[in-house]
Parts: structure tokens; C-alpha cells; sequence
């Protein structure tokens, strides 16, 4: 809404200058910019290219994880269920795109390492236990990949924005000198500039913020997961444990 006003007011500024409603578009805005405010639009795209781009990329790597999840984690916990520790391993690595199996793999192949007996020694679990801790922070930072690009854009889009408004200004200024006149047309061309680019400013950083939140919540969950499936794998661990001093 905000970048909508000002769009519009710089389209109020332009037909006071002189020029027609018709000609207030992308390609008549660019040709009536000086090189440096050309430049911060410049960068302003670059950026929301790239804020685009680590968008889809990981909206592609969280449905695929999602995906390969749902269909891991019932078919691993039978093979769990019926003591196929291999078969479990072979599920795991069929999913690889999956968070879960990520993490899971990483302790079922420690625990196979240490396995030398149907006793299971203390030693083996604790092994397995650091096993998924490192398994699961080396997929966080895989999941959160890119992710703060996004914070970062949406917190400098905006700054990047205002100093094409403060370029925008003195060029108004420099239009008033130039003129030698302090009417509206002397500034409109400056002022229009200037609101221009703090409209595109906003424009990159409002969706970039907006992902960059979801997208964290969408890992927070994922976290929530692995901890809970490297539990629960523990607790599995433990169990073989009881049954095999038995």
C-alpha cells in the first residue's frame, strides 16, 4: 500500500512536470533517471533476483524433504520395529532428500559400526548419540542455507532505496539551480526519481522479510523433528541394550 502511494505520487509529480499518464512507465521512468539512481535500481533488482532465486530453492529442497519424510518414517520405524537395522539403512539411503533420514542414517550407521554383540555397550549408544547430534546441526545449516540472504535483503532494500531518494532530491536540487526557478516543474523530475526507487526499495524487502519468516518457522519445525526422531532412535538403542543383557 505504502509503495502504491508513492507510485502514485510520483506519477502526480510527473504530469505536473509536463509529461502524460501514458508515458509513466517502467521504460519512460528509466530514461528520465540519472546514471546513479539507474544504479541503485540496479542493485534493487540484483538483489530481488537473488532473494527470488534462494526462494525457490528452498521451497524446492523443504517440499522435497517434506515429501521423502512422510514416506521415511513409517517405513524405517518397521524395519526398526522387526530389528532390520540394515534394511533401515537401505530405506534411509533411498531418501536422501529427507531431513529425517539424514540424521537417522547417521546414528542406525554408527550403531552398526560398534555392533559386535548382541550386548550393546554404553559406549556404542553415547557414539550414536554424537553421531546424530553432528548429523543433525550439518542438516540445519543445509536446511537454513541461503535463508539469511533473505534478512539481509530485507533489512538493506530499504536503505538501498532511500539513498536513490536522497540521489532523487539533489537531483531536484540541481534542477531548482539549473532552472534558476523553485517552481514544481523544477523539482517534479527529481522528486518523481527519488519515490521511484524508495517504491522499488520496499518492494524487495517486504517479500524477502515475509519468506525470510516463513521459511524460519519452517525450520524451527524441521529442528523439532530430528530431535524427536533422534530420541526416539536412542530410546530404540537402549532398548536393544535391555534385550541384549537379558
Amino acid at each position: 500500500m505504502l509503495a502504491a502511494n508513492l507510485m502514485s505520487l510520483g506519477l502526480w509529480l510527473f504530469q505536473a512536470e509536463g509529461g502524460e499518464a501514458a508515458g509513466f512507465d517502467p521504460l519512460s521512468m528509466w530514461h528520465s533517471m540519472g546514471w546513479p539512481a539507474r544504479f541503485v535500481v540496479i542493485v534493487l533488482f540484483i538483489m530481488s533476483a537473488w532473494s527470488i532465486g534462494v526462494m525457490i530453492d528452498r521451497w524446492i529442497a523443504f517440499s522435497s524433504a517434506r515429501k521423502q519424510s512422510r514416506v521415511f518414517a513409517p517405513a524405517v520405524a518397521g524395519a526398526l520395529k522387526d530389528g532390520k537395522i540394515d534394511e533401515a539403512i537401505s530405506i534411509a539411503e533411498q531418501n536422501k532428500r529427507s531431513h529425517l533420514a539424514k540424521v537417522v542414517t547417521a546414528g542406525l550407521q554408527e550403531f552398526q559400526a560398534h555392533q559386535v554383540s548382541t550386548e550393546i555397550p554404553g559406549e556404542t549408544i553415547e557414539a550414536s548419540k554424537r553421531a546424530l547430534e553432528r548429523a543433525a546441526a550439518i542438516v540445519h545449516a543445509e536446511l537454513k542455507r541461503g535463508v539469511s540472504t533473505l534478512a539481509t535483503i530485507g533489512s538493506t532494500a530499504p536503505f538501498v532505496g532511500l539513498f536513490g531518494t536522497v540521489l532523487g532530491i539533489i537531483h531536484a536540487f540541481q534542477g531548482i539551480a539549473g532552472s534558476k526557478s523553485t517552481g514544481l516543474a523544477a523539482v517534479a523530475g527529481g522528486i518523481s526519481e527519488a519515490l521511484v526507487t524508495t517504491a522499488i526499495g520496499l518492494f524487495v524487502a517486504i517479500p524477502a522479510v515475509w519468506i525470510y519468516n516463513y521459511f524460519t518457522t519452517k525450520i524451527e519445525s524441521f529442528d523439532v523433528e530430528m530431535d524427536n526422531s533422534s530420541s526416539e532412535l536412542i530410546d530404540y538403542f537402549i532398548k536393544r541394550a535391555s534385550r541384549g543383557k537379558k
